[in-house]
Parts: structure tokens; sequence; C-alpha cells
């Protein structure tokens, strides 16, 4: 075991034990094989969140409803919006919501959110959106919806390592090829951005903080 390893370890060691009801999720998930955010990256990022205090959570990507159910926990005076595509994924996340009894807090949204756009960005202004769908689609998300996304706020991406393909592209990995290379544009894209300034964090599968810049703070200015 590597020294990066023990230390992944270690830290993972320290997170506080979930909830019942999320360990049951966890392990719901692991089993059917739906893709969750890392518990390492998942704590980091409400962290942040609490010291940030939204009031209104744009979440792109529901799945089942886990990181979503993990944020009201966190936060609970603020109101999230969750939008899934998949009918079978949306119905879970209804149910587990509602199990949990946090349907006036959450509002899941069945729809594609490329193609109702408008009808999502209707529930803003926001004060921190979370990405974590199509991850070839990430540009667009972040170009389409931070245009309601509030001076102070904040852009949360998950998967923005994606298991380390990001890094480099191997010939011979032609399925996740072109995810990857999007991955890798997406990183680039936030690196570069005029608008805003980004900070990688390697927990978990990747996560990137991404945050206006205050005007007058542009570079070369």
């Amino acid at each position: 075991m590597t020294m990066d390893d023990l230390i992944r370890t270690y830290l993972q060691e320290q997170i506080p034990a979930r909830h019942p009801f999320f360990q049951e999720m966890e392990k719901r998930a692991k089993e059917d094989g739906v893709p969750i955010m890392e518990p390492d990256s998942l704590e980091t990022m409400l962290m942040i969140m609490e010291i940030q205090q939204p009031k209104r959570i744009l979440e792109l990507g529901t799945a089942i409803g886990y990181s979503a159910l993990r944020m009201a926990e966190r936060l609970p005076h603020t109101e999230i919006i969750t939008v899934e595509r998949d009918q079978e994924r949306y119905d879970q996340a209804i149910e587990n919501i509602n199990t949990y009894g946090a349907e006036d807090q959450i509002r899941v949204v069945f729809a594609d959110a490329l193609e109702q756009t408008e009808a999502i960005l209707a529930h803003g202004p926001f004060d921190a959106i979370f990405i974590d769908a199509a991850k070839a689609q990430y540009e667009k998300f972040f170009t389409l919806f931070t245009a309601r996304l509030i001076d102070e706020g904040v852009i949360y991406t998950d998967n923005v390592l994606f298991k380390g393909l990001a890094l480099e592209l191997e010939p011979d990995l032609q399925k996740k090829r072109r995810v990857a290379r999007k991955m890798r544009e997406f990183n680039q894209f936030l690196t570069a951005h005029p608008d805003f300034t980004t900070s990688f964090i390697p927990l978990g599968d990747g996560l990137a903080i991404t945050k206006r810049k205050q005007k007058g703070s542009h570079d070369n200015e």
C-alpha cells in the first residue's frame, strides 16, 4: 500500500458514521451499481456548504436522491432543487426522499436539463449549483445554469478526475476515452475561465470548487 493509500484510508476512517438510513442507501447503491458521491469528497463538499450556508441549491443529477438527502440533513434551512431525467432513478429518489421525510425541503424535477433548461432556471436564483450528471455535458451545464447563480454563489462539480482517466488518455480505453477527454477539456475550461476561479480537490473521484471572480480581479487587468 502506498503512502497516498494509507493517508486516504486514514482520512476515510475519520469520517463520522452516517445515519442508518444513509448507510442502507449506500449499501443498495453499491449492490445496484448506482454511482453516488464518495464519502471523503462528499464530506468535504458538505463542510464547505455549511460554511457557505446557501439558501437554494440546484443539483443536476439526482440519481436515487442520496446526495440531495445528505445536503438536506446538513443544511436543514436550505431549499434543494434536484433534476433527474431517468424515470426509474426519479421514482427511487421520490421514494427515498418521502421515506426520510424531506419532501418539503427537496423538490425533484423530472426533466432533461439540456432540453428543459428554462423551466429549471425558473426555480432560481441559486446560491449553489452541484453538477453530478452526464459527464460529457459538464461544460454545457456550467454555461447554462450559472446564468442564475448569485454573484457570491459556488459551483461544486464531482468526478472531475474521472477515475484518473482525465489525467492521461490511454489509447486502449476506447469505451471511456470520449468522456475522459471531455472531462479533461472541462477542467481546462474551468481553469481558463475569465469570470470564475476554481480549486480542484483530489478526494473521491475529484471535486472542483468554483466561484465567480470579484470585480477587478481578472487576470492581466
